[in-house]
Formats: structure tokens, C-alpha cells, sequence
């Protein structure tokens, strides 16, 4: 999977120092990968939440953080869509958040 823009993981991890290590191991696992389907996706990823045929809910270091995604299995692409504290994830709705960048503490 090409994921799609991993300038906004890192972005995120400069506030959250603690985020970093997991969001790189997450990053080289989805990187690696070769999806074809959310089935697929939810084989390596149980713990991972499918919203919709596209719409991927990561937990990021022990569901401290969560990642929204919108997965392409065609075309193999996965774009960030929003990561955030579970706090603020609470706040949004995740079907339905746009893209946006990171937010700060």
C-alpha cells in the first residue's frame, strides 16, 4: 500500500513524541501490505474498526491514539484522513470527517 501523506504521521508524532515508535512500526506493516478487500485488512489488523468499504479506524499504541483512514484496495493506496488522541476521536464523527491535519495538544 502507498499511504498517502505520511507527512501528517509525523506532523502528529512532533507533538506526541510518545506516538512516534507506533505510528512507524504501523506505517511499515501497511506499507508492506497488499490488500485486496477489508477482509483482508481485518485478518492482519483484528482490532482494527471497518466503517464503511473504504473507511478504516486504526487504534495507534494501545487504542491511545486512533487513525482514520480511507483505503483504495484497487488502486492500493491508503490516505490518512484523521489522527487523534481517543479523546478527540470521541468528538468527531468518523464516518464522515474530511481530511484534516493533525491537530496540537
Amino acid at each position: 500500500m502507498r499511504v498517502i501523506a505520511s507527512r501528517t504521521l509525523k506532523t502528529f508524532w512532533t507533538v506526541y513524541s510518545d506516538a512516534e515508535g507506533p505510528i512507524r512500526s504501523w506505517y511499515q506493516e501497511v506499507a508492506k501490505a497488499n490488500w485486496k478487500n477489508p477482509g483482508q485488512l481485518k485478518l492482519h489488523y483484528k482490532n482494527a474498526s471497518i466503517l464503511t468499504s473504504k473507511r478504516v479506524v486504526f487504534n495507534i499504541k494501545g487504542n491511545a491514539y486512533r487513525l482514520i483512514s480511507d483505503v483504495e484496495y484497487r488502486l492500493q493506496i491508503i490516505f490518512i484522513v484523521w489522527i487523534g488522541t481517543h479523546k478527540k476521536y470521541n468528538e468527531i464523527d468518523a464516518k464522515t470527517i474530511g481530511y484534516v491535519k493533525a491537530h496540537k495538544k
